[in-house]
This record gives C-alpha cells, sequence and structure tokens, in this order.
C-alpha cells in the first residue's frame, strides 16, 4: 500500500498546473515566456496576479493532497512525510514535462502546512519579509528552504520532520542554483 501512495504522490506532484492553467485559460505555454518555469512567480510575471495565485494554490494543494493520502491510508508519520516528499519530487521532475519541472517551492509548502504548522507561519513571514526588503522571490523562498530543518529542530518535531526539512531544503536550493549565481552577480529579475 505504501508504494502505491507513493506513486500516487509523485503523479500528484508531477501534475504541470502552471502549464495546465497557462495554456487553458491563458493560451500560453508559461515554458516559452519570463524565465521558462512552471512555476506560481513565472505565472505571476506571464498571466498576473490571477494567474499566479491559481498557479500557486493548485502547486500547494497537490502537496497537502500527498500527505492527506499518506496520512489517511497508512497513518503513520514516515508515510505523511515520504508522500509529500515524493509529490514535491514530483514537481520537480515531472514524468509529464521530460522530467523537468517546477522549483517545489509551493508545493514544498503545502506539504509542511500540514507536518508542521507552526514552522509553516514563520517561513511564510519569513518569506514575506525577505520579498518585500530585497523583491528577490528566490531568496525568500532559498532562506525559508534553510529555516524549515531549523525551526523543525527548535519546535521539536521528530527527527524524520528534521530529515525531511533537510533533504527538501537540498533539493529546492539545488533547483535555485542558477537563480543563487544570478543574485551574486546582480542580475536575478526582481518581483
Amino acid at each position: 500500500m505504501l508504494i502505491l501512495i507513493l506513486v500516487l504522490s509523485y503523479l500528484i506532484g508531477a501534475i504541470p498546473c502552471g502549464l495546465i492553467v497557462g495554456k487553458m485559460i491563458w493560451h500560453k505555454d508559461l515554458r516559452h515566456y519570463g524565465s521558462g518555469n512552471i512555476g506560481a512567480t513565472n505565472a505571476y510575471r506571464v498571466l498576473g496576479t490571477k494567474g499566479g495565485a491559481l498557479v500557486f494554490l493548485l502547486d500547494f494543494f497537490k502537496g497537502e493532497l500527498a500527505v492527506v493520502l499518506g496520512m489517511t491510508f497508512i497513518g503513520t508519520p514516515c508515510a505523511a512525510i515520504l508522500a509529500g516528499m515524493f509529490a514535491i519530487i514530483g514537481h520537480m521532475f515531472s514524468i509529464f514535462l521530460q522530467m523537468k519541472g517546477g522549483k517545489g517551492v509551493s508545493t514544498a509548502l503545502g506539504v509542511i502546512s500540514i507536518l508542521m504548522p507552526k514552522v509553516t507561519v514563520i517561513i511564510v513571514i519569513v518569506w514575506g519579509a525577505i520579498v518585500f526588503a530585497t523583491r528577490y522571490v528566490s531568496l525568500g523562498s532559498i532562506t525559508a528552504a534553510l529555516m524549515t530543518p531549523i525551526l523543525a529542530m527548535i519546535f521539536h518535531y521528530d527527527k524524520y520532520y528534521v530529515i525531511f526539512g533537510i533533504i527538501a531544503a537540498a533539493f529546492i536550493i539545488i533547483k535555485h542554483k542558477d537563480n543563487i549565481a544570478r543574485i551574486r552577480k546582480g542580475r536575478e529579475n526582481r518581483f
């Protein structure tokens, strides 16, 4: 049963919501506009506020749905964590996009919102403050990712939650390597 849940979680995560929303509603393939990313930030830049918000919510709910599946059908924290991680991986490396995808931030936030609600509140506030101060969404996302395992330890979440936070943060930071290089050179797009 666990294998089935993990495969299903991956497939849910792999649904390219930004691509679908862009093509079906705005008749635009996000891969050919802006940064070329299918995530909420590029959707906001290309499709506007409504498009960006819709893509964010859909990607966010993919993460939540995976965790709920793990909790409901297996019922252990490890199953919920693994299901969430598989949704994030699916979003980043989608079978529907030749193993390409988004940067995983919205989907990861959906996962964290159920697994660690206290952590979610703080990382959203920090993300917002950094984006407001610097206008760099990527910097806010990287910082929030780095803070997740640290906050999990501070709030005394089980070690599995901390390990999840470390792994998820590593994936998100790796996906942002080009953004990090552009920030260092002063060439990153501002929000």
